[in-house]
């Protein structure tokens, strides 16, 4: 390298600031950026519910940060939102939670054998309280983990939600083209339970606006897993072929 390319690079290097760049001011409640926050999308006020929504969530859902569970925790009533982390819960775990698993309005969302279609179940009206709505939170593996994990779940009425439609969620990949995220299920349940279909319009505006977001800013549309296998574009498959 000679003195004048010499010159050029050091200059260069000069111009690079010493200092890291300011980071770009966060909205103190979805702790996103002010640019891409969900948080006007929200209902301006907790919605109109008798249900509760459950959320018992696997450690490693609090390390993704395209999380979709606070979009229902910022949504719903105080009263009608419990979230828990840990791999393991049972009754002792909190006083709530050990009112939700003894009432008989509880159900759980798990594709288990003896599930329920949830079309199926009585609506609510004046004359009760509501249903309690318990939702694993995590990867399909985790979420079996947490059911293996807690006898008091394999008690409780297990309940499916048979959508039509592919998920929303089309920034992150899904299991199957059937699954749903956190906030969709809870939409779904909340919608049909309750007897109101603008519920899950409400609940998923947040969840409509990230992904436009993500979308926007150099994000792509997710297919699922099983799409991907069945189109032998999974990875695995794509690895095999090259061995």
């Amino acid at each position: 390298m000679d003195n004048d390319e010499f010159d050029g690079v050091f200059q260069e290097l000069s111009c690079i600031p010493a200092d890291p760049p300011a980071k770009r001011e966060q909205c103190y409640r979805c702790r996103r950026p002010k640019t891409v926050c969900w948080c006007p999308f929200l209902p301006r006020e907790p919605l109109d519910v008798k249900s509760s929504i459950i959320i018992l969530q696997h450690p490693g859902e609090e390390k993704r940060c395209l999380r979709t569970a606070p979009m229902l925790e910022h949504s719903l009533p105080k009263e009608n939102f419990l979230l828990l982390k840990g791999r393991r819960f049972s009754s002792a775990v909190n006083e709530r939670l050990k009112a939700v698993f003894s009432s008989p309005n509880t159900v759980l969302c798990y594709p288990g054998p003896e599930a329920v279609d949830i079309e199926t179940l009585p609506k609510v009206n004046e004359n009760n309280s509501g249903y309690n709505v318990i939702i694993l939170d995590g990867t399909w593996p985790q979420a079996k983990s947490l059911y293996a994990n807690c006898d008091e779940l394999k008690k409780i009425k297990q309940i499916q939600i048979n959508s039509d439609g592919a998920s929303e969620y089309v920034i992150r990949t899904q299991p199957t083209e059937k699954s749903l995220s956190t906030v969709e299920t809870a939409a779904l349940a909340l919608s049909i339970l309750e007897g109101k279909p603008d519920l899950k319009d409400a609940l998923l505006q947040p969840l409509k606006a990230l992904c436009s977001f993500q979308l926007a800013h150099g994000a792509v549309t997710h297919q699922s897993k099983e799409f991907l296998i069945r189109s032998g574009l999974h990875k695995s498959q794509i690895q095999y072929c090259l061995s």
